[in-house]
Parts: C-alpha cells; sequence; structure tokens
C-alpha cells in the first residue's frame, strides 16, 4: 500500500502544482496592470477624440490605417477563397472600398469587420510584450506590401501605409523597442474598438443601406443589423482572448523585456 500511497501522493503534489501555475499564469502582476491600465487609457483617449469637434482630426491618419486593415480583410479572404484583388482604395471621408472578382461572399463580406477586429485583437496581444512586438511589425509589414500592391494606383492609401511604416520602424530605435510595444497596443486598440463602433454606428445605430453587413443579408436572410451586432460580439470576444492569452504568455516585466529584446534584432537609438 506504501508504493501506491506514494504514487497517489507524488499524482496530487503534480495535479496540485499544475493548478497554481495555471493560477499564477493568469494573474495579473505589476507590468500586466500597468498595460491593462494603459489600454483603460487608449480607450478613453480615443473616445474623447472620436467624439469632440476638431480634436477628432488627431484619429484620422490611424483611423485610414484601421479603413486599410478592413480592406485587406477583405482582398486576403478573396485571394484565399479562389478570388482575385483588383484594386484597394481609401476615401478621405474615412471610407474604403476593395474591387474583387470571385472569392465566396460569406467569408469575404464579413471579413472586412472582422478581420480588423483579429488584426486589432493580435496587435493588443503582441503589445504586451515588446520582442511580440516587433514580430507584429514585421508581420504588418508584410501585410502593408501586399496592401500596397494592390493600392498601387491610389496615393492616399500609399501614403497612409508608408507613413504607418515609417513611424513603426522609428519606434524599434526608441528604448531597444519599448516604444514599439506602446504604438502597437494603440493600433491594436484602435483597430479592435473602431471595428466595434463601426459596426455599431453603421449598422446598429443607424444602418447604412450600403455596408458589408446589408450585401451579406440580403444575399444570406436576416437583417443588417442583426448581423452587426453579431459580428459585433465576435469582436468584443476576440479582444477579450487576446489580454487573457496575453496574461498568460507574458508575464515579463518591463526590465526583462528589455534585456530579452537586446538580443533580439537589436537597435537603439
Amino acid at each position: 500500500m506504501a508504493p501506491y500511497y506514494a504514487l497517489l501522493t507524488d499524482r496530487g503534489i503534480a495535479a496540485e502544482s499544475h493548478s497554481h501555475l495555471y493560477k499564477r499564469d493568469l494573474t495579473v502582476n505589476h507590468t500586466q496592470a500597468v498595460t491593462l491600465g494603459v489600454m483603460a487609457a487608449y480607450v478613453v483617449v480615443i473616445a474623447i477624440l472620436w467624439n469632440v469637434p476638431y480634436l477628432r482630426y488627431s484619429l484620422w491618419p490611424f483611423k485610414m490605417l484601421v479603413i486599410a486593415f478592413h480592406e485587406f480583410g477583405h482582398a486576403i479572404t478573396a485571394c484565399c477563397t479562389g478570388g482575385r484583388v483588383k484594386s484597394i482604395s481609401l476615401d478621405p471621408h474615412e471610407g474604403g472600398v476593395t474591387h474583387m472578382q470571385g472569392g465566396m461572399a460569406a467569408i469575404t463580406l464579413p471579413a472586412g469587420y472582422l478581420g480588423s477586429s483579429i488584426i486589432g485583437a493580435l496587435l493588443i496581444f503582441a503589445g504586451f510584450n515588446i520582442i511580440a512586438s516587433k514580430v507584429a511589425s514585421i508581420v504588418l509589414g508584410v501585410c502593408f506590401l501586399l496592401t500596397l500592391w494592390w493600392a498601387r494606383r491610389d496615393l492616399l492609401t500609399i501614403v497612409t501605409v508608408l507613413l504607418a511604416v515609417g513611424l513603426l520602424v522609428a519606434c524599434w530605435f526608441i528604448a531597444h523597442g519599448e516604444a514599439l510595444k506602446w504604438v502597437v497596443l494603440f493600433i491594436g486598440v484602435m483597430s479592435a474598438l473602431y471595428s466595434v463602433w463601426d459596426i455599431c454606428d453603421d449598422l446598429i445605430l443607424r444602418k447604412v443601406n450600403s455596408s458589408d453587413a446589408s450585401v451579406f443579408a440580403q444575399r444570406y436572410g436576416g437583417s443588417s443589423r442583426c448581423w452587426g451586432l453579431l459580428w459585433s460580439l465576435i469582436s468584443l470576444i476576440f479582444i477579450a482572448i487576446a489580454i487573457v492569452a496575453a496574461i498568460a504568455a507574458f508575464p515579463q516585466s518591463f526590465s526583462q523585456q528589455e534585456d530579452d529584446s537586446k538580443s533580439f534584432l537589436p537597435t537603439k537609438f
């Protein structure tokens, strides 16, 4: 009985240790609490700038960038479902359009809203860690190159993407990329919230007939507001998953992150 009891005891200790490890991984430490606080501040600042006359223009470049994410979502899913992208263009009045041929409309239509939400959630996840932010900026660079190719005839899109690339590159050289982390986090919050607010504003509050959801409703049934509400909830779920995953994946302190970043494509201004 002694060996069997010892085995049960060892298993119990292992299970208890695993349970403590799981709880510890989801416990918010000081660095993560500061990051969450900065996220909350971003939300407040964006909400204020979004609605205050004249001040709202300060968000215009980031709005155009998020619209580029929206159009990229349409374009990449069209390519992945057998379609072809003819062009992407952005409008100065905060609009955009992707001209494509073929593809699965059931996927490409919601991919604009949900695509920008997924990109925002991934950037929020990466914004909890400097190295992850560096990796995210490289991935964004690839996405921007594709967007430039599709939008090579649209000057506004080209300028928006090049300015975004310039901002990301500049942040690489500040404190081993620490500034990049906060910029990536801001763009992530902006992208994730913009998609939610855009869905609510266009589809739930004032119902724009020419929206992606209205076309989706015409083809597959339901109403644009119902689809908009569903896509909004999915977007919020993406954000929640990103935050929980980041808390579990990145427990490092600010100093640890900076030390780790020194050995990953090191730069400092």
